[in-house]
């Protein structure tokens, strides 16, 4: 089935241009040639062609588009045509003009012409004649065209047509390796298209493109966007649509175990619940578990211990051990103690952290038995995880920042919310199917014959594993369909950080449990965190256990693989489970509150949820199988296919009891019992079931191998090809499968469109940016074709929530990913190619996650190799490669394809050697569908063959399937296999070299090529001919799709077999005896092809292959090979002319330097070295040391000689090293080889003499004329600006100027340069003057103390202030560089809006380009004075005092300064056997020494400007000026500062580090200055050592564990060559400081002034200069510098001086022009500590570095003090004047009231045994208390490092005190006394002695916000005030976990230094001297019973005076209404008597 679509002409176009047009149909676009400056009409005549896999819809779009085609921008439409195929679908053909239209979709007067044919399998649509369309007008070569393979179609379709040929998509093949150094530089042309005629070239050479290709034949100019390169992936990419890609990597690459080493600090734990507790931190990994020391009574304990943990195994059990935190309180050694709460994570979550570890996290602490209780505290810690290899980036740890905020540095991954809520994990296990039997027939025999009961043997149960915690289900007794209908319930937070949970099917057994099969389910995969996210959600869905063979044996040797270690290798179980999340509300009552996992019933669920049943057919070819290990070759072989247990005929059939209908049975095995007795050994009768129904074969009929090799045998299929057949019934979930088909295919399609773009940026061949254009433009349209067919069927039965929600977010995530493709796509520019280059990295990554499909539906099919019923060696295809769909994109890349497996042994015999040999190589060809749709399963085989059926009796069906294939169409060939060279093989003799030779397998043919002994790089220059080689298939499909051939690299031994060292595959390209043999296809190319071992890559092979077919004229008619056949190599033939590259002439001069650390050689030392230099069979020898020990170094230093070598770069052969040791009586002994991989960079290319500027001269990469910034890489220097964007200039102020009269150069010259090594920490002198007048004006106004004051300031400043100001400058700038990367790609984005906006492209593409470089210049300058700003706004830091800095860098200089290796390079040399495991780790036990010196090569003749320079001594060649070798005596001085994160070497994992410095025989040991107990030693340490370079160069400075008793460890050690720092252009003697001083702490510390420097440096690089002018400038060659020109010594006078002109040149001097190079500064460099038995593993690093004085020049002063400050004694007294409001505790006595007995406790945090508590205050009925006592605290405190230090024992065992360092806190204390229980604890504060808020002024303004708020009020410092009185807030929890506040308290702090406090003593307490005044207390705090009536009266009337007032006036008020009422009557009547 097929589209045609002819495009005709377009007519009535505006304007004049080149037009290309693009044609798409189904996503994929296919482009036409460019018709160059065509007016109103452009005639393409170009025809197209889709094969379709699917009938073409009615609805089904085909769209044009028309472009203006330019070179140098992006095309423009001009218009769009789109048309519905509706009338197409329904008649086939029919021919169409109609006009275009533009964006606005509004129509224009272009009009486009096109033809439209359809035709489907059978021809039923429309039938033209072929002339129709292929008589084309004007183009008698065939056309040309190009397209984007498309994204999604499985094949990359070709559409060129040529006359008289039906078309086959033929793409672009490509091969793998980085080898393929892509055809792109080779300037070789491919074949892409099939025509017969002409090939087209599929890749251009990029000067092609832009010469329009002239010399092809005047062919159209390609959109380079569209080129493909050789990708880096293995072997071919898919090649066509009959053969796929077969996978070059041999092993599983999990399984193997690994090295970890998990270290974790604790800092400290906060906000703990409970009171007054002893809190103690317990860490636990897997079993694991370590304990902090006990710290009593705090809640916030401060440990800063540091825990390590190694492991030693398979990288999937370390990421799924739960690593679990919890603190424990009051633990001892009697009772186990409480759990306050737990934290867990498993290991791989730290893992994937960036950098595999959490800094300084807070981890937030819960209790498992009570969720409803919250966060019961938060731990402080560091946790890292290193594999090996990986380094971790230690933050520099010298003051802890604001980590106190908590909230912010919760211990989480990404994208974790804060507050986690608790979830239930409900996990449903349903059922099981398939079971394999799990005890012995035997037993199971006897108790058939004893019971007569026939039971299945096995007893299954489910365990779940998840987060630590484990639960089972029931067993099921005597079951292979077991069902349980139960869940297990895990309660944990959510989101989990545990990725993992594992669902296990285990067998019981009374002895011991195995695992039958298990699964992991990856919570990633089944939920979504985004917004439009979903909870965890799986199933119900059917998963598929894979593990070890079905077969019982009770000493399973693959056992792992049942456990989940490992690839299974056949199919165990399925088992039909479901799982869901439910977040708990944990405030509602009736909630559980325990995390113990449960096991509870659930209902059963009906079959039809897991989707309806249908029956799929396997169908499977095989085609070829060669490659037969000989060991298994004697006897008969077959082949066995099984899809689950269908197919299975040894170990399959565990049946069911209940017999049910086969139909039904979706597990258990097929074949029934009575069937398989049919079945005879596979039959190849098909019987004939009851309805019809066809048996399956799943297996090859057996047969003899045959011999092909002495290693390996074939089967001889030749034209019978034997088939296997299997019907299965599974659930139908294809939807799923097809859903990641299409996205794999994406991602594939995505893979090696980045593997092309990285391919050209590492050949530096033209254009990486267009390609990668191309690569996101096939992403966005891939993408949006997923969004369109994944949306089809959404309401198939059987779908789960996770397929709905799934696909949602799958759609989204494409939709999303297209849409940023779209917009990357337009900000790709060739400078920002690198960066996005990443983002489309992050796409594939994400993609690859996207298309695992987290429910299985189909399980995997095995393909076994079985010899004698005994399986062998095994291949597992996934289901979903192999699964046919209508859509094309929705197939498997496999499926109906020819596909190279290559068999390999099970289990753990497929580690290593044993599985790296083939055990059988099979062409095979698989198809897997419904039974519904086979009717074009055969479609995919090679054509020319003959079904043979079985025969079969009564009623035929046609439908049944071959059993055999019989090829009637047979072709012969003659291969060709140029094997040119191999290079970097792996070294696989003792001697470090091999013996190799490669054997060719091409079919059932094998050759060899001849063994070339002793070398890596073996020259084999061989052509191998492969006579009569017969292929089965029709010529044509031969042509496109060649059988792959393998190539496998061997060790040839003396005895015994050869040794495999890796294996490659490449594809021949093929001729028919009708084509010419001629260009652009032939001669082929030679190309790089990856040799792999296992699945590391193991070197690289250079050769070519032709397949060429031999017609009726045999072989005569072949092209001559007319090698010249060198009579020295007898019948050997050589690769022919036009394919060996081409060679010219060159020179390689070699410098000899010397030679260093050589081993011994059997146990004899080497005493008389020579080295042999060796390249392409020429060499040259060193002169020979004659006497090793007494001078390493050669005599005489530079030899050359003169090879003939390859004119392309890439192909240039290695360059060899050997060191041999001459003995007595003319014996040579092999020392050990090295192997120069790439002579690129020693390439000698001439500097330009036109240019001014070196920055853009050419680079030399060698000898002394280093133009680049010191070695063959520019970098900048110091780690700020290495990151910073390239725009940060220099600060302010460093004026320079160019005094040349040249000023067109200038602007270029001093501007640019400035980027690239600009330093963001370079003062400015011009600032320093300012600063010294400023000074002297403060001098002048005030005389006397001010002097003196600053006089002061300056003592008290020592080397440390200058290191703690630089390590903080490092963070700055660090963070500084975080801010700038961000504005840098903001103002990207914008600058590519603002470009799209203003330039249009051109039609002249000059005018163009040349308007895009100006506005480029515009916005460069821009940014020039951005960043101007930029630069000084880090130098106006926050006034601190201006403190000189050094450089702290936080790795080795080596890294920075490339190893030191400008001139002088050091190259390893090898002996020994490699090691298979990790290369690179073993690769250090090989190395036997090292070989020092250089290499230089250039093409003959040299231009003579360079021998005639001044002074040029022919004897040197190229190394003019390098210094002499003779032996030189140098004074080390090796300052060690610190170590950090040291490895526990102690039992109580900590400890006793001191330094040992070894250099040559000297060893200086500071053993007695050990630190104690400490894994973060300050040593503070200078030492001087003398020594004789080169004897004595390799520095190794150790840090060892003192010990008692024993001998002390070795826990790490860094070595140093100081050779090549000595001798560097660096000047890594010693250090440039940031300024000249001549006295203080910032001493000039070299011997040698900057003026000496700067004149001596001047001298050898032949400058003019310096010459020093007035006013503060120096010029040094064309450059001016400013600077300061005075000087301050000791006595305050100033002096004249040039040296700060003289520093400023030194600072700057990489941008003097020629010979600059970035010096090295005064500095401090990080290195890492390494153990010889840990490679790979930090133990820690070291901060030091190395001073290096020659001894006959002036000796340096005295070395300066970097010992380490003494910390100062101070004494803090405090005085706890009173209280107010403490909650009050007690009842009283008598009247039950409240009160309180208060006294207050205070402690400085570390020395809680020295806590003070002042006198009771008793009976406080107020919450008020007085006291007037004084605490008194020294301590001991490092002012720079805010830390109280303390020393102490930490047991009455330990023989000596332990330092700490502790954070400076005071806590306060209230509590309420009781006689006769336990004090009770009211509250607390703990104030920071350093940042603490300021106290109250009155009780009243006291508050709990003081404490909570402090961020936002203002600190003070102790330190500072020195004195501070006020209020201060108690706190408590509640119930709630609240804070609350529980009291206040007044108090004064005052600090004095020890001298002061001696001066002013006082007493404790209210003691003498200065004794306190009594507290004024009320009476009550009087005991009741001394004075019962005093304090009834206090109580009485103090609670009830208002109640007593009251009724006293009460009483009054009654009384007198009494008397009132008394007298009333009696005066009543005395009135009214009148008496």
């Amino acid at each position: 089935m097929a589209l045609l679509v002819h495009l005709k002409t377009i007519r009535d176009l505006r304007g004049k241009g080149d037009r290309i047009a693009k044609v798409t149909f189904r996503g994929l676009s296919l482009y036409t040639h460019v018709l160059e400056n065509c007016e109103d009409e452009a005639r393409f005549d170009e025809t197209f062609r889709w094969p379709t896999a699917s009938r073409v819809d009615e609805n089904e779009m085909l769209e044009v588009q028309v472009f203006n085609y330019s070179k140098v921008f992006t095309n423009r439409v001009i218009g769009t045509f789109k048309m519905v195929l509706q009338k197409v679908a329904e008649e086939g053909q029919l021919e169409v003009t109609d006009t275009l239209i533009d964006d606005n979709n509004t129509a224009i007067r272009t009009s486009v012409t096109i033809y439209i044919k359809y035709t489907t399998m059978d021809g039923t649509v429309g039938v033209w004649s072929d002339g129709e369309f292929l008589d084309i007008p004007g183009d008698p070569e065939g056309t040309f065209q190009f397209e984007t393979d498309s994204l999604l179609s499985g094949h990359s379709q070709g559409s060129g047509v040529s006359p008289g040929r039906s078309i086959h998509g033929i793409p672009t093949f490509r091969k793998a390796g980085k080898g393929v150094f892509s055809a792109m530089k080779l300037g070789k042309t491919k074949s892409s298209k099939d025509d017969h005629k002409k090939d087209e070239p599929a890749i251009l050479d990029m000067e092609d493109l832009n010469r329009k290709a002239m010399r092809l034949g005047g062919v159209g100019v390609l959109d380079p966007d569209c080129i493909s390169l050789a990708s880096v992936t293995a072997v071919t990419t898919n090649v066509s649509n009959k053969r796929s890609k077969p996978e070059i990597k041999m092993e599983p690459s999990s399984g193997r175990p690994v090295d970890y080493q998990i270290s974790i600090t604790v800092v400290e734990a906060r906000q703990l619940v409970g009171l007054n507790m002893d809190p103690v931190v317990c860490v636990e990994i897997g079993d694991d578990k370590k304990y902090t020391s006990m710290k009593e009574s705090t809640n916030c304990p401060y440990y800063n211990e540091y825990f390590v943990f190694d492991f030693h195994v398979p990288p999937d059990v370390m990421f799924d051990k739960i690593l679990k935190l919890s603190v424990i309180h009051s633990k001892n050694l009697l009772r186990s103690g409480t759990l306050v709460g737990t934290f867990k994570l498993d290991v791989g979550t730290v893992y994937s952290q960036p950098e595999h570890q959490f800094y300084r996290k807070w981890a937030t602490l819960s209790d498992p038995d009570d969720i409803t209780a919250g966060c019961k505290g938060y731990i402080k810690c560091d946790i890292a995880v290193v594999g090996k290899g990986d380094n971790i980036k230690s933050s520099h740890k010298a003051n802890e920042t604001d980590e106190d905020d908590i909230e912010g540095n919760l211990l989480l991954p990404e994208g974790v919310p804060l507050e986690r809520q608790w979830a239930r994990f409900y996990v449903k296990i349903y059922r099981a199917e398939g079971l394999p039997k799990m005890n012995t027939s035997i037993m199971a025999n006897v108790k058939k014959a004893f019971i007569g009961e026939n039971r299945d043997l096995v007893d299954p149960y489910v365990q779940v594993v998840f987060a630590g915690q484990r639960g089972k289900t029931s067993v099921q007794k005597s079951s292979y369909e077991p069902i349980w209908n139960e869940q297990v319930v895990f309660t944990e937070m959510f989101p989990p950080l545990c990725k993992r949970m594992k669902v296990q099917i285990r067998d019981s057994d009374k002895v011991n449990d195995v695992a039958i099969g298990t699964h992991f389910i990856d919570l990633r995969k089944i939920a979504n965190d985004g917004d439009k996210g979903f909870l965890p959600t799986m199933g119900p869905a059917w998963v598929n256990m894979y593990g070890s063979t079905r077969q019982y044996t009770l000493m399973d040797e693959h056992q792992d693989l049942n456990e989940g270690l490992g690839e299974g290798v056949s199919f165990r179980a399925r088992l039909l489970i479901s799982v869901a999340v439910e977040i708990l509300d944990t405030t509602s009552t009736e909630i559980v509150s325990s995390t113990e996992v449960q096991v509870e019933p659930v209902s059963n669920i009906s079959e039809s949820v897991t989707g309806k049943i249908e029956e799929f057919f396997l169908f499977g070819s095989f085609l070829e199988a060669t490659m037969i290990d000989r060991k298994i070759g004697d006897k008969p072989i077959s082949f066995e296919v099984t899809i689950g247990n269908y197919g299975n005929q040894i170990d399959g059939v565990s049946k069911p009891s209940a017999a049910k209908k086969k139909k039904k049975e979706g597990g258990g095995g097929e074949s029934d019992e009575e069937e398989s007795e049919l079945i005879h050994q596979n039959s190849s009768e098909d019987e004939a079931d009851d309805d019809g129904d066809l048996v399956s074969v799943s297996s090859s009929p057996p047969m003899k191998p045959v011999i092909t090799d002495r290693n390996y045998f074939h089967l001889p299929y030749f034209e019978k090809k034997p088939c296997i057949y299997i019907k299965s019934w599974w659930q139908d979930q294809r939807r799923r499968l097809y859903n990641s088909n299409i996205m794999d295919k994406i991602a594939d399609k995505l893979e090696e469109g980045l593997n092309d773009v990285q391919e050209i940026i590492k050949t530096e061949t033209a254009y990486p940016e267009r390609r990668l254009r191309g690569v996101l433009e096939e992403l966005s349209t891939g993408c949006n074709r997923f969004v369109t067919l994944a949306n089809k069927d959404q309401n198939q039965a059987g779908r789960t929530k996770l397929d709905k929600e799934r696909l949602k977010s799958c759609m989204r995530e494409m939709e999303s990913m297209g849409q940023q493709a779209k917009l990357i796509r337009s900000q790709v520019k060739r400078n920002t190619v690198r960066d996005k280059l990443k983002m489309v990295q992050n796409f594939l990554h994400r993609l690859r996650f996207l298309a695992d499909e987290p429910q299985h539906s189909i399980p995997d099919v095995f393909v076994w190799m079985m010899s004698n019923n005994k399986r062998i060696a095994y291949a597992r295809i996934p289901s979903k490669d192999i699964l046919y769909s209508i859509v094309d994109e929705e197939t498997g890349k496999d499926c109906g394809k020819v596909k190279a497996v290559f068999l390999r042994l099970p289990g753990k015999k497929g580690f290593g050697p044993a599985g790296w040999t083939v055990q059988a190589k099979m062409e095979m060809y698989l198809w897997l569908g419904l039974n519904k749709q086979r009717k074009d399963f055969l479609s995919g085989l090679p054509n020319g063959f003959e079904e043979n059926k079985a025969p079969r009796t009564g009623s035929c069906l046609q439908s049944l399937p071959p059993i055999s294939l019989v090829y009637n169409m047979k072709q012969v060939f003659q291969l060709r296999a140029h094997m040119y060279q191999a290079r970097s093989l792996f070294a696989a003799d003792s001697s470090g070299l091999s013996d190799p030779f490669a054997r060719v397998f091409f079919s059932t043919h094998s050759q060899v090529t001849e063994v070339l002994s002793e070398t890596l790089c073996p020259t084999w220059d061989q052509l191998l001919v492969f006579d009569d080689v017969e292929l089965f298939g029709e010529a044509g499909e031969l042509r496109d799709d060649p059988p792959i051939i393998v190539v496998e690299v061997y060790d040839q031994d003396t005895v015994g077999k050869a040794e495999f060292i890796g294996r490659t595959f490449a594809k021949p390209i093929t001729k028919m005896c009708d084509e010419h043999y001629g260009p652009p296809r032939f001669p082929p190319q030679l190309e790089y092809y990856q040799i792999y071992r296992g699945n590391s890559t193991a070197g690289d092979l250079l050769a070519a292959f032709e397949l060429l077919q031999i017609g009726q004229g045999g072989r005569a008619e072949l092209p001559a090979i007319n090698g010249p056949t060198d009579s020295d190599r007898g019948p050997i033939l050589p690769v022919p002319m036009g394919i060996r590259p081409v060679l010219s002439r060159y020179r390689i001069e070699v410098l000899f330097w010397g030679l260093r650390d050589l081993k011994r050689v059997n146990l004899a030392q080497v005493d008389r070295p020579r080295v042999d230099i060796e390249c392409a069979g020429r060499g040259v020898q060193s002169a020979l040391i004659v006497n090793f020990k007494k001078n390493p170094n050669f005599s005489t230093l530079v030899k050359w000689f003169e090879v003939d070598l390859p004119e392309n770069e890439l192909l240039h052969p290695p360059l060899n090293i050997r060191v041999v040791d001459c003995r007595a009586f003319g014996r040579y002994t092999l020392v050990g080889s090295h192997a120069v991989t790439s002579l690129r960079r020693f390439i000698y290319s001439p500097p330009d003499k036109t240019q001014n500027n070196w920055a853009s001269t050419a680079r030399l990469m060698n000898g002394y004329m280093v133009l680049t910034n010191g070695g063959s890489q520019s970098r900048p220097s110091s780690p700020y600006s290495r990151t910073l964007p390239r725009t940060l200039s220099h600060p302010t102020g460093d004026v320079i100027v160019n005094m040349d009269a040249n000023p067109s150069v200038r602007k270029m010259d001093t501007v640019v340069k400035l980027d690239a090594s600009s330093d963001a920490v370079i003062k400015v002198d011009v600032n320093e003057e300012e600063k010294e007048e400023k000074k002297k004006k403060k001098k002048k106004k005030k005389k006397g103390e001010v002097e003196e004051d600053d006089e002061t300031d300056e003592r008290m400043l020592d080397w440390w202030s200058k290191y703690f100001a630089s390590i903080e400058t490092l963070m700055e700038i660090l963070r500084a560089q975080e801010a700038a990367l961000a504005e840098a790609e903001e103002r990207e984005e914008q600058e590519i809006a603002a470009e799209g906006a203003d330039i249009k492209p051109d039609d002249h593409p000059v005018k163009g380009s040349k308007g895009k470089e100006k506005s480029r210049d515009k916005s460069r300058n821009k940014d020039k004075k951005k960043s101007h700003h930029a630069g000084e706004g880090t130098e106006k830091r926050p006034s601190k005092p201006k403190v000189n800095e050094l450089l702290v860098y936080n790795k080795e200089l080596e890294a920075e300064y490339d190893n030191f290796e400008d001139w002088l390079h050091t190259f390893n040399l090898y002996r020994g056997k490699a090691g298979d495991d990790d290369e690179a780790a073993l690769d250090d036990d090989r190395i036997v020494g090292r070989f020092k010196g250089s290499m230089c090569m250039y093409k003959l003749p040299l231009s003579e400007e360079i021998t005639r320079e001044v002074g040029f001594d022919p004897n040197m060649g190229m190394f003019q000026s390098i210094p002499h070798n003779d032996p030189i005596n140098v004074l080390v001085r090796v300052f060690v500062v610190r170590a950090t994160d040291l490895h526990p070497a102690d039992v109580n994992g900590k400890a006793d580090p001191y330094v040992v410095i070894k250099l040559g025989k000297s060893e200086l040991k500071d053993k007695e200055n050990y630190i104690s107990k400490q894994l973060n030693p300050v040593f503070g340490k200078a030492f001087d050592m003398e020594a004789t370079f080169p004897m004595e160069s390799m520095l190794t400075v150790s840090v060892y564990d003192w010990d008692l008793v024993g001998t002390d460890d070795l826990i790490g050690e860094t070595k140093i060559d100081l050779e090549n720092r000595y001798y560097s252009k660096h000047r890594a003697t010693c250090g440039i400081a940031n300024n000249y001083s001549v006295h203080g702490y910032n001493m000039w510390r070299d011997p040698m002034k900057p003026s000496q420097i700067l004149a001596k440096l001047c001298k050898e690089g032949k400058l003019d200069g310096p010459h020093y002018g007035p006013g503060g400038r120096v010029k040094v060659a064309n450059r001016i510098f400013m600077g300061a020109t005075e000087i301050e010594d000791e006595t305050g006078l100033k002096k004249q001086t040039d040296e700060h002109l003289a520093l400023t040149v030194l600072k700057h001097w990489e941008e003097i022009p020629r010979v600059g190079c970035k010096l090295i500064p005064e500095h401090v460099e990080t290195r890492p500590l390494l153990h010889p038995e840990k490679p790979g593993i930090e133990q820690g690093r070291i901060e030091m570095w190395v001073d290096m004085f020659p001894m006959d020049m002036p000796a340096p002063g005295p070395a300066i003090d970097i010992s380490p400050r003494k910390p100062k004694n101070f004494e803090l007294r405090v005085i706890i004047w009173n209280t107010d409001d403490v909650v009050l505790e007690d009842d009283a006595f008598m009247t039950g009231e409240k009160m309180s007995d208060i006294y207050v406790k205070g402690w400085l945090k570390g020395q809680q045994e020295d806590k003070q508590d002042t006198d009771v205050h008793y009976h406080s009925l107020t919450g008020e208390g007085n006291f007037n006592w004084r605490f008194v605290f020294p301590f001991d405190y490092l002012m720079a490092e805010e830390k109280i230090v303390i020393s102490k024992k930490e047991s009455m065992f330990s023989w000596d005190e332990t330092e700490y360092k502790i954070p400076a806190r005071l806590t306060l204390q209230v509590w309420d006394a009781d006689h006769f229980s336990a004090d009770d604890f009211l509250g607390a504060i703990e104030l920071d002695l350093n940042r603490f808020p300021r106290g109250a002024k009155t009780a009243k303004q006291c508050s709990i916000g003081m404490v909570q708020n402090e961020a936002e009020l203002p600190c003070i410092s102790i330190f500072k005030q020195k004195r501070v009185k006020g209020w201060w807030p108690f706190m408590a929890r509640d119930e709630n976990d609240e804070m609350e506040l529980t009291g206040k308290v007044e108090a004064e702090l005052h600090l004095m230094s020890a001298e002061e406090a001696e001066k002013s003593p006082v007493g404790l307490g209210r003691n003498e001297p200065d004794p306190l005044e009594k507290p004024n207390r009320p009476d009550t705090s009087l005991m009741w019973f001394v004075n019962p009536l005093k304090s009834i009266r206090y109580f009485i009337w103090h609670n009830y005076r208002w109640l007593i007032l009251k009724a006293l006036g009460l009483l009054l008020l009654l009384l007198l209404l009494g008397l009132f009422l008394y007298s009333f009557p009696g005066y009543l009547v005395k009135k009214m008597l009148g008496a």
